[in-house]
C-alpha cells in the first residue's frame, strides 16, 4: 500500500508594500476637497449653498492633517444627472489628475440621486485610492461595506427624486387644466412683467414684432426680414443683434402674440439620468388658453400669416426632374415669380436674361417651354420685362379708377361676415347653448345607466344623445371655419382699402411690393394680353401689352 503524500503550503514573503486605502499623500497631508449643491435658485437655497461652502472651508482648515484642495459647488441644478454639473465634473477631473485625495460631501443625495452614476464615480475614485466621506450617512467609500450602504442610500435618494418629479409633473398638469400660462420674459420679445405680476406689452419691443408680421405679409422672405432687422440694429429678446430665420419663424408662429397660451408643447421621456424633452405631436393632451394676456397682433393678422406660411410651404415643384429652372422654394426676390403663369399649361413663368450682339435683354418665359420646348406647351410667348411691367401698372391704374365702387362692396361683405351666424337657427350661439344643455343631460343619463346597466331604453337614449352631440360638434366646427374665413377675407379687404387710401390715385412705375400687395395672379393669355386678378376682390382686368 502506497504511503499518502503530505500536502504542504509554503509562504513566499512579499517584497513590496501595498498602497494604503487611505489614499495617496502629498507633503504629509491629505488634500481634501468638498462638494456641495443646491437644487433651486431660490433665496433660501442659495443661503444654504453659502453656508455649506463656509462650513467645509472651516472644517478642512481646522484639521491639521488636511490641506484645502478646493470647494466645488453647483447651484440651481438637479442631482439626477451629472452632465450639466460643471463643478462636479471639474472636481472629478482634478481627482483623475492626482490633485485630490479625499472628498467631503453632506449626503448621498447631495452627491447624486442617480444610483448608477453614483456607484460609477465611487468605483472610479476608489481605484485611485480616493475616498468620499458622506457625513450624514457616516460612510467612507474606502471601507469594505461602503458600496452596499451607498447602494441603499443612493436608491433611496433616487426614489425620492422620482417621487418629487412625479409630484412636480402632477402640479404642472393641474396648473395646465386651470389655465395657468408661464411667461419667460427674457425670451419673449414684446412683453415685460407688469405691476400686477402679469405680462404687459413693451411698446418698443412690440413695434419690432409688428414689423416682422407686416414684412412677412408684404411678401418678404424670412431671410429678407432677418437682413432688415440686422441692418436696423434691432436687438432680439435676449438683447443681442444675432437674428436668425428660426427666431423670426418662432415669433410668427407664437400664439402668445395674440394673447393666447399653449401648454405642453413638449413633454419629458426617459428615466433618471437619461431624460429628454420631446415635441408633443399628439401623444399628450395640450391646453390652449385664450385671451390670457394683452395681444400685440390682431387675431386676423395671425391667421393670415398662418395661411401664408401654409401657402409657401405647399409650393409644389414645377418639374418632376431636378433642374436649374425648377421652382419650389419660396423666393421673395421677384414678385412675378410667384404670380405670373402660362395661360396654356398653367406653369409659372421664369425671369431670364438674353444676351445677343453684346446687348442684354430681360424676358419672362414659361418654365415648361424652357425645360421641354414644345412637348407640353406649344404657344406660350416670351415677354419683355419692360412691356410686362408697363401693362401691370396700367392694370393697377384701371383698378384705381373703380376702387371706390369695389371698396363699397368690400365693406358690405365685411359687415356680412361680422353678422354671420347671429340670426337663424344655425347660429354659433344657439348651437353652443344646445351642446352645453345636451352635455348636462348626458351626465344625468349616465348616472341613471350606472344604476341599471341593462336598461335598453336608457342605452338607446344615450346612443341618440351621443349621435346628436357629434352632429352638433361637426356643425359648430364648420361654422367656426366659415366664420374664420369670412372674417379673414373681410380683414384683408379692409386693410387693402385702407392701404389704397394712402396711395396715389395713379401709379407711374412698377413696384414689386405694390404688385404683391394688390395682385393675386397674372395669366399670360397670348403675346399681347394678360389677365390681372386683384387680390381679395372679385375683379379681373384684361390688359394689353404696350
Amino acid at each position: 500500500m502506497e504511503q499518502a503524500v503530505q500536502r504542504r503550503v509554503r509562504v513566499i514573503p512579499a517584497t513590496k508594500s501595498m498602497p494604503t486605502v487611505s489614499g495617496p499623500r502629498h507633503s504629509g497631508k491629505q488634500r481634501v476637497a468638498a462638494y456641495c449643491r443646491v437644487s433651486t435658485n431660490s433665496e433660501e437655497q442659495l443661503n444654504s449653498y453659502t453656508a455649506q461652502k463656509n462650513y467645509y472651508t472651516q472644517k478642512i482648515e481646522e484639521n491639521p492633517d488636511w490641506e484645502m484642495a478646493g470647494i466645488f459647488a453647483d447651484e440651481g441644478l438637479s442631482g439626477t444627472s451629472m452632465k450639466k454639473r460643471a463643478e462636479f465634473n471639474r472636481m472629478i477631473a482634478a481627482c483623475k489628475r492626482g490633485r485630490i485625495d479625499m472628498i467631503l460631501t453632506k449626503s448621498a443625495s447631495r452627491f447624486a440621486r442617480n444610483t448608477v452614476d453614483c456607484l460609477k464615480v465611487i468605483r472610479t475614485l476608489k481605484d485611485r485610492g480616493i475616498g468620499i466621506i458622506f457625513e450624514k450617512e457616516n460612510i467612507n467609500t474606502l471601507t469594505e461595506s461602503s458600496e452596499f450602504l451607498i447602494t441603499l442610500f443612493s436608491s433611496f435618494s433616487q426614489a425620492e427624486s422620482e417621487s418629487i418629479g412625479q409630484n412636480i409633473v402632477l402640479g404642472q398638469r393641474q396648473s395646465m387644466k386651470e389655465g395657468v400660462v408661464p411667461f419667460h420674459y427674457d425670451r419673449t420679445l414684446g412683453y415685460r412683467k407688469g405691476a400686477d405680476g402679469g405680462p404687459e406689452i413693451d411698446p418698443e419691443e412690440a413695434q419690432t414684432v409688428r414689423l416682422i408680421y407686416s414684412l412677412y405679409l408684404e411678401g418678404h422672405s424670412l431671410g429678407d426680414i432677418q437682413r432688415e432687422l440686422i441692418a436696423k440694429e434691432i436687438p432680439t429678446a435676449v438683447g443681442i443683434q444675432g437674428w436668425s430665420r428660426q427666431v423670426i419663424q418662432n415669433i410668427l408662429t407664437n400664439e402668445k402674440y395674440i394673447g393666447d397660451g399653449l401648454r405642453q408643447k413638449t413633454y419629458t421621456t426617459g428615466s433618471i439620468g437619461n431624460k429628454k424633452s420631446v415635441k408633443n405631436q399628439g401623444e399628450m393632451a395640450m391646453y390652449y388658453v385664450e385671451n390670457n394676456h394683452p395681444a400685440i397682433i390682431p387675431r386676423e393678422i395671425f391667421l393670415r400669416v398662418k395661411e401664408e406660411m401654409a401657402r409657401r410651404a405647399s409650393k409644389r415643384k414645377v418639374m418632376q426632374k431636378t433642374g436649374k429652372t425648377e421652382q419650389g422654394k419660396y423666393s421673395a426676390k421677384y414678385a412675378l415669380s410667384e404670380l405670373l403663369v402660362c395661360g396654356e399649361c398653367g406653369t409659372p413663368y421664369k425671369r431670364c436674361t438674353w444676351a445677343r450682339n453684346g446687348k442684354k435683354r430681360i424676358v419672362w418665359r414659361c418654365i415648361s417651354r424652357l425645360e421641354f420646348a414644345r412637348q407640353y406647351c406649344h404657344d406660350s410667348p416670351t415677354i419683355d420685362e419692360d412691356r410686362l411691367h408697363k401693362a401691370i401698372v396700367a392694370a393697377l391704374n384701371q383698378y384705381g379708377a373703380i376702387r371706390d365702387e369695389v371698396k363699397a362692396d368690400a365693406l358690405a361683405l365685411a359687415r356680412l361676415a361680422q353678422s354671420h351666424g347671429v340670426d337663424g337657427d344655425d347660429s354659433l350661439l344657439d348651437l353652443r347653448q344646445r351642446l352645453d344643455a345636451l352635455s348636462a343631460e348626458q351626465a344625468l343619463l349616465l348616472d341613471e345607466i350606472l344604476e341599471d346597466m341593462d336598461n335598453a331604453e336608457l342605452n338607446a337614449r344615450l346612443k341618440a344623445m351621443a349621435e346628436e352631440k357629434q352632429n352638433l360638434l361637426e356643425r359648430i366646427e364648420a361654422l367656426e371655419q366659415d366664420e374664420t374665413q369670412q372674417a379673414l377675407q373681410a380683414s384683408r379687404q379692409r386693410e387693402m382699402e385702407e392701404w389704397l387710401d394712402n396711395q396715389p390715385l395713379c401709379f407711374t412705375e412698377y413696384d414689386d411690393t405694390i404688385t404683391r400687395k394688390l395682385i393675386k395672379k397674372i395669366t399670360v393669355e397670348d403675346a399681347e394680353t394678360i389677365l390681372v386678378k386683384i387680390r381679395d376682390v372679385d375683379v379681373v382686368i384684361e390688359q394689353k401689352l404696350c
